[in-house]
C-alpha cells in the first residue's frame, strides 16, 4: 500500500501541471516531503488539497 506520490504522480492523478503542483507546494498549500533528491506528496495531504479547493461555479450566459 503506497502512502506517498512523486511529483509525477500527482501529476498523473489530477491533470495539473508540474509547474503548478510546485507553486502549490512553495506557498505551502500542498505540504511535501523530501528524501534525499526525491520531493513526495503524502495522499492524504494530495486529498486535503484537492478538498481546500475553491468549487467550481458555472457563469450564467446572459441573454441580450
Amino acid at each position: 500500500m503506497r502512502i506517498s506520490l512523486s511529483i509525477e504522480e500527482v501529476q498523473a492523478a489530477t491533470g495539473l501541471g508540474r509547474t503548478k503542483i510546485y507553486e502549490a507546494v512553495s506557498s505551502g498549500a500542498l505540504p511535501a516531503k523530501k528524501w534525499g533528491k526525491r520531493t513526495l506528496v503524502l495522499k492524504s495531504d494530495l486529498e486535503a488539497f484537492l478538498s481546500s479547493l475553491v468549487p467550481y461555479v458555472a457563469q450564467r450566459e446572459v441573454s441580450p
